[in-house]
């Protein structure tokens, strides 16, 4: 299990983390959008692991972080100014884009 940011701010349009051993994430809202866990953008499994629904990833240039909210003790749920809001992120998703990000 990962550890929850011991901070997590916007700023602009950028989300920044900051993680208990210093080390610090900045992730821009059209990778968070483009790259949004949610059933609505990858799909949903069924039982025999067949992945129905999902749609084409789009690009979100002008997208717009509105509100950040956390999940329990695991994740954050982000409300992007297009409307969409089912995606959760967890820690361990969030460094992982964290370092998609930093690699571009």
């Amino acid at each position: 299990m990962h550890s929850s940011p011991s901070r997590i701010d916007v700023i602009g349009n950028t989300l920044a983390l900051q993680w208990p051993n210093g080390e610090e994430s900045f992730i821009e809202a059209p990778l968070l959008r483009t790259q949004s866990p949610s059933a609505e953008n990858k799909g949903e499994t069924d039982i025999f692991g067949q992945v129905s629904g999902g749609q084409v990833k789009t690009e979100y240039p002008n997208i717009k972080i509105i509100k950040v909210s956390t999940i329990g003790n695991y994740a954050i749920r982000i409300l992007f100014s297009d409307g969409h809001s089912t995606g959760i992120y967890s820690w361990e998703y969030l460094q992982k884009l964290a370092s998609l990000s930093h690699n571009s």
